[in-house]
């Protein structure tokens, strides 16, 4: 198994032994991230119908000017937030993902609790 093998390997099991803990219902949906190396996506979702609630990126044209990093990152969970609140949901489970609760992880979920979302 050479290195990048490995690597994906690695993150998918870590994503299991979050997913296996973490599911949404209509009450307390799943807010799960997706960051690549230029962009950031959150998506809120209702596991018992598998549907997408809510979504945010920074690939919207509104959003566009909110780079992917950690300074900046908040925007994007503040934006997801507002979104939230007009799908009268205030309270989710945070899947992160696999990826560790840190930087750009963390400061999207900052944001989101600085908008008003319980979790």
């Amino acid at each position: 198994m050479n290195r990048i093998e490995l690597k994906t390997a690695q993150k998918s099991r870590r994503k299991l032994r979050v997913r296996k803990k973490v599911y949404g219902t209509p009450e307390r949906p799943r807010m799960t991230i997706f960051r690549s190396n230029k962009h950031t996506y959150i998506q809120v979702v209702d596991d018992t119908t598998g549907r997408t609630l809510v979504s945010a990126s920074n690939r919207e044209k509104e959003l566009a000017s909110v780079k992917n990093t950690v300074s900046e990152a908040g925007k994007i969970g503040e934006a997801a937030a507002q979104r939230m609140k007009e799908a009268n949901i205030t309270k989710v489970v945070f899947d992160r993902n696999g990826y560790l609760y840190h930087g750009v992880v963390k400061a999207v979920a900052d944001g989101a609790r600085k908008a008003g979302i319980e979790f």
